[in-house]
């Protein structure tokens, strides 16, 4: 009856609903499928996809070989790597050329003995040195310590004649730079860093010293003190002019 006729007309309308979603999708399908192959199909030739790189072997997906960018894309010029190492060489080479700097200075020698105006001489106690007062107190054929010109240790030598000669030595060796002291028994001068020697007058006699004594005029002032000025004319031991100058 009436039931049966609703119950017909409900199938019959689920059908056409079921077909009618089928053919939406068939041809949603249909026009995915033209989409996708024409664009396989541009230009008649099949769509190349971007390749891939391969960062260690430097290969792409495909078998295809490239070439490695730098990073970011950047590669410096040459204008600019010659800088670099400019740069380089002059930062290693400051510490290098202060190093034999100092390495050659280590050879000069030491206390030149040099100075300006006259300087009186000091004792071991540093008052000035009289004329009167060093010869009470030395002995002929003595060499002992004043403070000289620029400070540098100096003998006072005394005569045979009880006489202060009229030079002092310089007592800093010329190999590298030790006080030499007198040695009264050899009546010699005698470094005790590395053996040089020297006469009575501050003549090198033994190395490794290359260089006599500096000598430094020793005069007696009007208020009897001693008083040191610079040697600057022929040195007599040597008849050579003096280095120290």
């Amino acid at each position: 009856g009436a039931t049966s006729t609703a119950r017909r007309e409900l199938e019959q309308s689920a059908h056409e609903s079921s077909e009618a979603l089928f053919e939406r999708h068939r041809r949603r399908m249909s026009v995915s499928a033209s989409k996708l192959g024409s664009q396989k199909r541009v230009g008649g030739g099949s769509l190349s996809l971007p390749a891939r790189r391969c960062a260690k072997s430097g290969r792409v997906a495909g078998g295809l070989r490239v070439k490695a960018a730098a990073a970011g894309g950047y590669v410096p010029d040459m204008n600019r790597r010659n800088i670099m190492n400019l740069l380089l060489v002059g930062a290693a080479g400051l510490p290098a050329a202060s190093m034999a700097g100092a390495f050659a200075y280590f050879f000069v020698p030491q206390g030149s003995g040099g100075g300006g105006a006259g300087l009186t001489a000091k004792d071991a106690l540093g008052n000035d040195v009289t004329l009167a007062g060093w010869l009470k107190t030395h002995q002929p054929g003595d060499h002992s310590l004043t403070q000289g010109l620029k400070g540098d240790p100096t003998y006072l030598v005394v005569t045979n004649e009880n006489k202060i000669e009229d030079f002092g030595i310089n007592a800093v060796c010329t190999h590298l730079g030790c006080v030499v002291p007198w040695n009264v028994p050899e009546q010699k001068f005698k470094c005790p860093c590395h053996g040089s020697q020297y006469n009575a007058q501050g003549r090198v006699v033994r190395g490794p010293a290359p260089l006599s004594l500096a000598l430094a005029h020793a005069t007696i002032d009007e208020n009897d003190k001693v008083v040191f000025t610079p040697w600057t004319e022929t040195d007599f031991r040597t008849g050579l002019d003096p280095w120290w100058k």
